[in-house]
């Protein structure tokens, strides 16, 4: 038996701090990636599709976006098995119910929003769901699957969105949580689980997916799928990793203090890979260039905002110093030259405003044609 285990894809995620066309690029390409994971179920042949929660990034997704991905999930004609998560969790009037009101739920998938088997017959599989039905369950609501009782010949699988105890970092284990040992409790084949962003093993029957596209530059090795394939003695099963991102983020940072160092930043930047548009990058740059080593970054930061898909620059640490070279151009400037002496004095006084302003000043004069 072969199964698709796939989490996280938030559909609808907003991006705050991309904003404009970047922004909208990553938030539209979530939909594009469940189209590359429904031509990875069609290629491999898998006998069903496990979506471990978080379908959708929020409650208040329009009924566009509810139809759109229901529509991409008809380019596989197999079972998809979709689980509430805590940003989409099966409360009152959930974006589940409106799915169905709209008639968006295409017949070969299933919204496990109740804690019952899904038995699929065909396959020969029982799917075990503990869905969330509120953001946030103090208890282990993967319990109920120790006593799940299904018909003989079937194999069950459990699909859970939680944090394992002991097992993740402290700050993801809040609420939600699931027994580390459910699959062996339980009796499951396997254990297919979401809310980690990366993928993660937790023992041998019992793994993380990880979002299917990267969302984030903290995350833990995400932007894939797992191929899951159960023996048909009950052995252990057989987990491969898929990759299935289109955007890789990426976070750096750079000392900049001479020359040679801007054009290193500019190699390193072309050494994230290609297609260069595909790279999300967070770039911290610390140090202190001249005013003519700025004026070269600027132009290599300028470039590279026009060939990435986002770059986001933090240069909070970095500052800029007047050179010999650029106080000579100032010879018998007059006040001009009096004024970038004064300011060239506080800056290296250590006054960050008066560093600014001599590069203001200095290239200013320059445009103007004076040096």
């Amino acid at each position: 038996m072969h199964l698709l285990h796939t989490a996280d894809w938030q559909i609808g995620k907003g991006f705050g701090p991309i904003p404009g066309d970047d922004g909208a690029a990553l938030r539209n390409q979530r939909l594009e990636t469940v189209t590359t994971l429904a031509e990875l179920a069609r290629t491999e042949e898998v006998d069903a599709v496990l979506v471990a929660g978080d379908v959708f990034d929020a409650q208040s997704v329009s009924d566009r976006t509810i139809r759109q991905l229901f529509e991409r999930l008809r380019a596989f004609p197999g079972p998809w098995i979709l689980l509430p998560g805590n940003h989409d969790a099966a409360v009152a009037e959930s974006v589940w119910d409106r799915a169905r009101r709209l008639g968006a739920v295409p017949e070969h998938v299933y919204l496990a929003t109740e804690p019952a088997p899904i038995l699929l017959e065909e396959a020969g599989l029982a799917v075990l769901p503990a869905p969330l039905q509120r953001r946030h369950e103090p208890a282990d609501v993967t319990a109920w699957l120790d006593a799940a009782e299904i018909p003989a010949g079937y194999t069950p699988v459990g699909l859970a969105h939680g944090s394992v105890t002991g097992f993740l970092p402290a700050e993801a284990e809040a609420a939600n949580p699931i027994a580390p040992d459910r699959a062996a409790t339980a009796n499951l084949a396997y254990l297919a689980l979401g809310d980690w962003h990366g993928t993660l093993q937790v023992n041998e029957r019992t793994w993380y997916a990880g979002t299917p596209e990267t969302d984030r530059f903290t995350s833990s090795h995400p932007g894939n799928a797992l191929l899951v394939t159960l023996p048909g003695d009950g052995g252990s099963p057989a987990v491969e990793t898929r990759a299935t991102t289109r955007y890789r983020w990426h976070r750096l940072s750079q000392p900049l203090h001479e020359p040679d160092d801007v054009v290193a930043l500019g190699d390193r930047l072309a050494s994230l890979g290609e297609p260069t548009t595909d790279q999300v990058v967070d770039l911290t740059l610390r140090g202190a260039l001249t005013l003519a080593d700025k004026a070269d970054l600027d132009e290599l930061l300028a470039a590279w905002r026009g060939r990435l898909r986002h770059l986001r620059v933090d240069d909070t640490e970095l500052t800029t110093r007047a050179s010999e070279a650029d106080l000579a151009a100032l010879d018998g400037a007059g006040f001009v030259a009096t004024a970038a002496e004064r300011l060239r004095q506080g800056a290296e006084a250590g006054e960050p405003a008066d560093a600014t302003a001599l590069e203001m000043l200095l290239a200013a004069y320059r445009r103007q044609g004076g040096g």
